[in-house]
């Protein structure tokens, strides 16, 4: 049953249009107290009243007044108080941690052209890097989001490459997993006053989706190998693969960064808040 004293904290939120051209919101919300979902629409009118930066993922929210369906698991939102402000990303000295855990594999690398080209890089887009979400809605959507999710692969591949694929080339898994979602440093603006996350519609115009950013930069610099894990990390063309694993006759290491990058978008720490 609906009550205002229900504390809901924000799981997504996106803005689009309906079809007769003014703007709704979609905002999914979880129940404080059963874990449970509850999905809410926002017309026009009622964006325009309230401050953007309650969307913040991780936000506590209270529902002032809304509609519920029957079954309480939909409501369209007319009033919204905010309950306790969540992180708009990471502190400066888990930038700092993560940002030098990332580098920390790069220096595994025995390969010195990867090595050199990889710190090169980081260098260069140093900043962006650091302040870059892994995804708008699904997964690490934070700043600093990207530098998590990043060294999470580094560590879940580690890890299988000691156990399970003992034969395969460190420097490019390890090469491979700090890359393959790099082009999201270019296709997410990221407000830093909200920590609101939206799509780069230029970097639309350029390119196709972030893999083929990756790998495109990896095979203009000769590391194919990298190059074509970073093709296969979606796993299928209609989720965005360059390489669809459904392929037949595809050299093994081609699935393991595909899998490394769906459990650390599946378990690992995808609200800033946990990582305290």
């Amino acid at each position: 049953m609906f009550s205002t004293e229900t504390i809901y904290e924000v799981v997504t939120f996106s803005v689009g249009d309906t079809k007769a051209g003014t703007k709704m919101g979609k905002l999914q919300l979880k129940d404080s107290t059963d874990e449970s979902l509850l999905n809410c629409i926002l017309w026009e009118e009622t964006l325009n009243r309230l401050d953007s930066k309650l969307f913040r993922s991780g936000n506590k929210l209270r529902i002032v007044s809304g509609s519920f369906n029957e079954k309480y698991n939909n409501c369209l939102v007319s009033a919204l108080e905010l309950v306790e402000e969540a992180m708009i990303g990471l502190s400066e000295e888990q930038t700092k941690q993560y940002y030098e855990g990332i580098l920390s594999y790069i220096e595994k690398i025995k390969n010195e052209k990867l090595k050199e080209f990889l710190n090169k890089y980081f260098n260069e887009h140093e900043q962006e890097i650091k302040i870059a979400p892994a995804a708008k809605l699904m997964h690490h959507n934070f700043m600093g989001g990207l530098l998590v999710h990043t060294l999470e692969c580094c560590q879940i591949a580690e890890n299988i490459a000691d156990t399970v694929f003992q034969k395969i080339k460190r420097d490019e898994l390890y090469a491979a997993c700090i890359l393959h979602d790099i082009g999201k440093i270019f296709e997410y603006n990221v407000d830093t006053e909200s920590g609101l996350i939206d799509y780069n519609e230029d970097f639309k115009k350029d390119w196709i989706t972030h893999s083929q950013y990756g790998y495109s930069l990896c095979m203009n610099n000769g590391f194919k190998i990298v190059a074509r894990m970073i093709a296969a990390h979606h796993g299928r063309t209609e989720w965005g693969a360059i390489i669809d694993l459904d392929e037949k006759d595809l050299e093994p290491y081609v699935y393991i960064v595909h899998h490394v990058d769906d459990l650390s978008a599946k378990f690992g720490r995808n609200n800033v808040a946990m990582l305290k």
